[in-house]
């Protein structure tokens, strides 16, 4: 095959010597706009993973790079005069100059024509020209572009400046990170060694920490002389590089995260930066590139023609190239709001970034370094007032609300039965949640019961609003205190224009086919075009609801609740009224933010009079409606939670959604963590996360990186009622109590537990 490669950076050069590995006779050429000293980074950084994938294509070149590799297994984290190191981690990294060199080296050594500072002509010449055609022409690519309709790029320019430097300052111990507060607002550094003389040291900051320094106005020197000033502490004296060939290679950036609908276009593929970018901040971004020309180059060689080569080369990178792009968003997002942790204790701040990607999970950790994860537990577990020569999970730490005290942080989320009669909860609800209670979570809540007959969802939805109901209840929550640890909630709601629907395994949402009852809402808007359009509520309707909280609520506390919750969430009445989807109304409670919460703060007001002082109230809320600017943004939702956390509300239960049919929700493993996070740490309101949390390494991360104070879990406890005993198990937590019936089925789970561990090497 006669082949072009436009870019002659390690994707390009790397696919170059794998093609001529494959058959010698293949003619390679590589076009280069820079000369062969040219580049503008300083190192790179490559896994374990990613060498032995190059020692099994090239074991050559593989040998070569090894021996130029720096490498170290600690992460140090210089924050609040605080340094905290880590360990097991096991990095390395080269020189980007010195990659360069020595792929260049092996590609002429195979009969690659190298052709540097030649300035690629227009795409569709080389495809014209060559049978195949590889563009690894970076983030720009002129490629890319001249077929933009076909390769259909998504590029985000990222919110935070960065600038790529070096210095011949020493971090031999440790990919390190800086965090430094100036007059201007926090700078952070990024620095490793790649090689015995020389660190990369990559400057970044806020944009408008970038334009209160007046960087954009600054030369070169100047702005390397201020980046010096600011880090002169950790520098020892030595200066801050750019490269020496370009200016460029010290000019301040914003990260543009590309991705490609498609790879490829006749004759011509993308790679490297070209299809798909990954941030600085996870060090993927040459270990993505490297890996796919290997991927191309089989393709190539072991299927008929290009057009099935590209396919597969398409399907079997892809994947790969999501996931290590979903981490290294994550990553970039942390740092980009990074200020929003810069008051936590140094301990959760150094947890915080470490699993900030959510590629290192709390147990994984602990395989890394069991001594300082330990030791991030013992302070954990000594916020909560407990003592710290006892380390335990997160999920363990007991937790107070007022004078409500939990054991620990798990929760049994509310989850609808939609098996009441009349309102009345039955059997069902008392075996339902007696088993729950007796699974070890702290804090256990009941579905969402409602203020009245016309606030149901269903007709299977329980009630506060009959004796027989309260008599119901009482039975259950004096089981759950006479025979668990658990505390037990009740959520109270009304249904608003989603009422006198299905049961949700029916066709959830709809309307009942016959005996629909009268529906209120903030406005006229309907659910849905096959649902009901409900009154928009007057002054009287607005009263009766308010007091029918307030009964709902004294029902609760003569049941003996433990705690309160009010529904504002998932398009449910109180909902209704704060997000602008549904509340169109032009008096004092539709327009602003703060007129459409005015409503759900004065049932929250009127409920928090009628509820004990001592016991807590939390009000879960959407965070997101999910449809862009027109609905509930993130934003939106700290504002929300300020409210509720003025007016006295003692926790904030975060969900997201179910405001609309025109939401789109992006799901994933903890979704919706990220507005617990950003609520938490924003406004200091204690928070509950929620939103498919399914494993103790997902509730303990959240924990104790901060993202929340409590950790909901549904689905697992429908499936596992014993949830938290089982996990407690499996983590060796001896401590949780189980009921005393069932300790001998408890000893057997322990010994089980403990010859599993023996037979894995554990212990």
């Amino acid at each position: 095959m006669k082949i072009a490669i436009l870019g002659g950076g390690p994707a390009g050069l790397y696919f170059a010597i794998s093609m001529k590995l494959r058959d010698a006779a293949h003619d390679v050429t590589v076009f280069e706009r820079n000369r062969p000293d040219d580049t503008f980074g300083w190192g790179v950084v490559l896994s374990d993973e990613t060498l032995d994938n190059l020692a099994a294509n090239d074991a050559a070149s593989a040998e070569k790079i090894r021996k130029h590799f720096a490498y170290w297994d600690d992460i140090a984290v210089f924050y609040r005069g605080t340094q905290t190191v880590s360990t097991g981690h096991g990095f390395c990294g080269i020189g980007r100059m010195r990659l360069l060199q020595l792929l260049q080296e092996r590609a002429r050594e195979l009969g690659v024509d190298l052709r540097f500072e030649t300035e690629a002509e227009d795409p569709q010449y080389y495809m014209d020209r060559y049978d195949l055609v590889v563009a690894s022409d970076g983030l720009n690519s002129k490629a890319r572009t001249a077929f933009a309709d076909v390769f259909k790029p998504d590029i985000d320019v990222r919110a935070c400046k960065f600038v790529w430097l070096g210095t011949h300052q020493k971090f031999n111990d440790a990919f390190t990170f800086i965090f430094e507060e100036t007059d201007k607002g926090w700078v952070w550094a990024h620095a490793y060694q790649f090689d015995d003389d020389t660190a990369t040291f990559i400057v970044e900051c806020s944009e408008e920490t970038w334009a209160r320094f007046g960087f954009g106005e600054m030369s070169k020197e100047e702005s390397i002389a201020t980046c010096e000033a600011i880090f002169k502490d950790h520098l020892g004296g030595h200066a801050l590089i750019s490269n020496a060939n370009h200016i460029r290679g010290s000019a301040w950036l914003n990260f543009p995260r590309v991705l490609c609908e498609r790879w490829s276009h006749k004759n011509l593929a993308l790679m490297g930066d070209a299809a798909a970018s990954a941030h600085f901040s996870i060090g993927s971004g040459t270990k993505l590139a490297l890996e796919s020309a290997i991927a191309l180059a089989d393709y190539v060689t072991s299927e008929p023609d290009l057009e099935s080569a590209f396919r597969k080369y398409e399907d079997a990178r892809r994947l790969e190239v999501l996931r290590l792009q979903s981490a290294a968003r994550n990553s970039l997002e942390w740092f980009e709001e990074v200020e929003r942790y810069l008051d936590l204790n140094p301990v959760q701040f150094n947890y915080s970034l470490l699993t900030r990607s959510q590629r290192i999970s709390h147990e994984n950790l602990r395989l890394r370094d069991k001594d300082w994860l330990e030791g991030a537990e013992r302070w954990f577990h000594g916020q909560a007032g407990n003592d710290i020569n006892i380390a335990r999970a997160p999920m363990f730490a007991p937790f107070k609300l007022r004078d409500m005290a939990l054991k620990n942080r798990i929760v049994v989320s509310p989850m609808a039965q939609y098996k009441a009669v009349d309102g009345c909860p039955t059997d069902w609800h008392f075996a339902h949640y007696a088993e729950r209670a007796k699974g070890g979570a702290g804090l256990i809540y009941i579905e969402m019961t409602c203020v009245s007959p016309e606030g149901r969802i269903t007709p299977g939805c329980p009630g506060f609003y009959a004796p027989e109901h309260e008599a119901a209840w009482t039975r259950l929550v004096d089981f759950v205190h006479a025979e668990t640890e658990a505390k037990i909630c009740a959520q109270i709601g009304h249904s608003g224009a989603k009422g006198s629907t299905q049961l949700g395994w029916q066709d959830m949402d709809a309307p009942l086919e016959t005996d629909n009852w009268p529906l209120l809402s903030a406005s006229e808007v309907a659910w849905s075009p096959q649902n009901a359009r409900p009154k928009a509520m007057d002054r009287a309707d607005m009263d009766m609801v308010r007091d029918q909280f307030v009964a709902a609520a004294e029902m609760a506390e003569r049941c003996g609740f433990d705690m309160l919750e009010l529904h504002m969430a998932h398009g449910y009445l109180l909902s209704s009224f704060i997000t602008p989807l549904t509340n169109t109304r032009n008096d004092d409670y539709g327009g602003s933010l703060e007129n459409r919460m005015r409503y759900p703060l004065e049932v929250y007001r009127a409920v928090r009079d009628a509820w004990p002082d001592h016991k807590p109230i939390s009000v879960r809320i959407s965070a997101n409606d999910w449809v862009g600017e027109d609905g509930i943004t993130p934003q939106d939702a700290v504002e929300i939670a300020g409210l509720l956390r003025e007016a006295g509300v003692d926790i904030c239960d975060v969900s997201a959604g179910q405001t609309s049919i025109r939401a789109k929700p992006v799901y994933g493993r903890m979704f919706q963590t990220p507005f617990s996070d950003r609520i938490r740490n924003e406004t200091g309101m204690a928070t509950m996360a929620v939103g498919n949390i399914y494993e103790p390494d997902h509730a303990n991360s959240i924990l104790m990186a901060g993202r929340a104070d409590l950790v909901c879990l549904a689905r697992p406890h429908l499936t596992d009622p014993y949830w938290t005993l089982h996990q407690a198990a499996a983590l060796g937590d001896r401590e949780v109590k189980w009921p005393d019936p069932y300790l001998p089925g408890r000893d057997q789970l322990y010994r089980l537990a403990e010859r599993q561990d023996q037979m894995t090497g554990k212990v």
